[in-house]
């Protein structure tokens, strides 16, 4: 397509960060047709010369870029303007700021929030956890779970949990089948765990687990796709929440970033009051 856009990331790192500025800023434009050309760990000017000899080859170029060194930053931004090519950098003056209000020189090391330290290890071990505690697994020794999220099928429990674990967290989910789904532990909840109910509206729900059904190619589950029989499983849910006084979160029009946004505010909100 003539008017689509040739996005250049350009990164000094995995470009994982240039991908989610990217993301976020994407969104805020309808029509807006792109492809994006991804160039991670870029160090050298070699690098930078021989992208910017596929870009002028381009018609619609935009470079975006995430470079800490600043003599290597300085050169894409020098040849992307001798070559009339747009170029953004989005951490320069983020970090030129920020030296200058903590009245010290940044390290302008690439790849260093990738360190192991304690906080990566962290990650690990509440990413083990979590996949170990999926879908009512491992309901033993729970109540070392920072966060245990409830529900019935298809509420986001497994992309909650596990977006929440590549944060730090541990987390434990389980599915709500029948009334003894939910362990006695932990309705009983003496630890002061935080429990959160997840609940969706029938009508999606029934959605989402038709197409779920038709990837499967299964067709023999009648009850779990009946619009009936999700009503009645997102009522007795929402009363055990009710029961329980567990705050719930409603999923239907929420993705799985903004659901995990809210189970941490709630999780914070638990710590202080514990």
């Amino acid at each position: 397509m003539s008017n689509t856009y040739q996005i250049y990331l350009i990164s000094d790192s995995t470009g994982e960060t240039l991908d989610r500025i990217f993301l976020a800023l994407k969104a805020q434009f309808n029509n807006f047709h792109y492809k994006t050309n991804h160039f991670s760990f870029t160090r050298t000017e070699n690098q930078i010369q021989k992208i910017l000899e596929n870009c002028k080859k381009q018609k619609k170029t935009i470079i975006l870029y995430t470079i800490v060194d600043e003599k290597l930053s300085n050169f894409l931004k020098k040849q992307s303007m001798k070559n009339n090519i747009p170029c953004y950098g989005l951490l320069g003056d983020l970090i030129d700021s920020f030296s200058k209000l903590l009245n010290q020189n940044a390290l302008n090391v690439p790849s260093r929030q990738h360190i192991m330290n304690d906080e990566y290890y962290k990650k690990i071990d509440a990413i083990q956890f979590t996949m170990n505690h999926d879908d009512g697994n491992a309901i033993g020794d729970i109540e070392q779970s920072d966060i245990i999220l409830i529900g019935v099928s298809r509420t986001s429990k497994t992309p909650t949990s596990i977006y929440l674990a590549n944060k730090g967290y541990k987390v434990s989910n389980i599915p709500i089948v029948n009334k003894n789904s939910i362990p006695e532990n932990i309705k009983r909840n003496k630890s002061k765990k935080c429990i959160i109910g997840l609940i969706a509206e029938p009508e999606r729900l029934a959605e989402i687990r038709k197409n779920r059904m038709t990837s499967l190619k299964e067709t023999g589950n009648q009850k779990y796709t009946n619009l009936r029989k999700i009503q009645d499983e997102v009522e007795s849910s929402r009363n055990t929440f009710i029961k329980f006084k567990w705050p719930t979160i409603d999923v239907s029009r929420k993705s799985v970033e903004e659901t995990a946004a809210s189970v941490i505010k709630i999780y914070e909100i638990s710590r202080k009051n514990a």
